[in-house]
């Protein structure tokens, strides 16, 4: 009796779809790494915070922009501020004009004076003059600390005035009141103040200069260029000294 003869299993073939199935549900450890041309991708890069491409443009003209309009602002302002002190001084220096004038009118009220009310005449007139010599040394004072120049040439006029003026004041108080409405004209043979006129055009033309240095700049230079033009285009006169300019006598 003859044993049967072993025969091997027989070999079933997988499709490549069951295979890999069964590669899939290995352990991730257990799948073979027989094939070594497998590629392995490489891992994200990491996220940058860089800006986006176009920012330095909208950046800059806010920043130019912004510079602008400060500048504009500091520029009105500092303007303004000019125009303000200006006219300030302009209304300081007329004002001690003003007290000039004043003064060298009162010859003219002390022969005018009341004859029928002698005393009081005197007082009402000495106090009216202390009033005006007053105001001449405050502005005196008060312009010589605003500018050195203009003060100079307000200091030159006071003084002058005081002289010229003083004495036509002492010439009226010796004389009699006027009593007869011809007499109220007075010629400048009895009172004569000519010898004021250099000193008062000093300082008008002083201050007028000064304030001129406040003006903008292109408003300095139109200012000069119209005095040129007025000059040369204006007829020759005779001299100013001899005809000089002079407040109104009441």
């Amino acid at each position: 009796m003859t044993s049967p003869t072993p025969t091997s299993p027989p070999i079933l073939e997988q499709s490549p779809t069951a295979a890999a199935s069964a590669s899939a549900s290995l352990p991730l450890g257990s799948v073979a790494t027989s094939s070594t041309a497998a590629t392995v991708n490489p891992p994200p890069a990491a996220a940058t915070n860089a800006p986006p491409p176009g920012w330095l443009g909208p950046v800059l003209a806010a920043l130019v922009s912004a510079a602008v309009a400060l500048w504009l602002a500091a520029a009105t302002a500092r303007r303004k501020s000019r125009e303000d002190e200006r006219s300030r001084q302009r209304d300081l220096f007329t004002a001690a004009f003003q007290a000039y004038a004043d003064y060298r009118e009162m010859p003219y009220a002390i022969r005018r004076r009341r004859h029928d009310e002698a005393a009081a005449e005197r007082v009402r007139l000495s106090e009216i003059l202390r009033e005006i010599q007053g105001r001449l040394t405050y502005y005196e004072t008060w312009i010589a600390a605003e500018s050195a120049t203009v003060g100079n040439a307000y200091t030159a006029l006071v003084l002058q005035t005081r002289t010229v003026v003083g004495g036509a004041m002492r010439e009226a108080w010796n004389t009699p009141a006027i009593t007869e409405d011809s007499a109220m004209n007075i010629p400048s043979t009895v009172v004569d103040l000519s010898s004021l006129a250099e000193v008062q055009r000093a300082y008008v033309t002083t201050f007028h200069a000064h304030l001129e240095t406040l003006l903008p700049l292109w408003k300095q230079l139109g200012t000069r260029l119209v005095s040129k033009v007025r000059q040369t285009s204006s007829p020759p006169t005779s001299d100013p000294a001899s005809n000089p300019p002079r407040p109104p006598s009441s």
